[in-house]
């Protein structure tokens, strides 16, 4: 496992949710290691960036990232 960013990781993960989803449990592993060396809470994601960037894609992707220990937050 490399060692990513935390924009690195977000990116990966954008990358990994355009293409169905694959590899996503290691990119969320990587954001998740990737905010403990930063020393963060949480991760930020745009939702225009997103497959389903609606409330109920943002609430599933926050419940799915909350289970794997990803506190998710869009901004305003």
């Amino acid at each position: 496992m490399g060692e990513f960013t935390v924009d690195d990781a977000t990116k990966r993960i954008y990358e990994s949710l355009q293409a169905d989803n694959v590899d996503i449990d290691k990119r969320i592993a990587d954001l998740k290691a990737a905010l403990a060396r930063e020393g963060l809470k949480e991760a930020v994601f745009d939702p225009v960036k997103l497959v389903q960037g609606n409330r109920e894609g943002r609430k599933r992707m926050k419940a799915y990232f909350r289970q794997r220990g990803v506190t998710v937050k869009f901004p305003n």
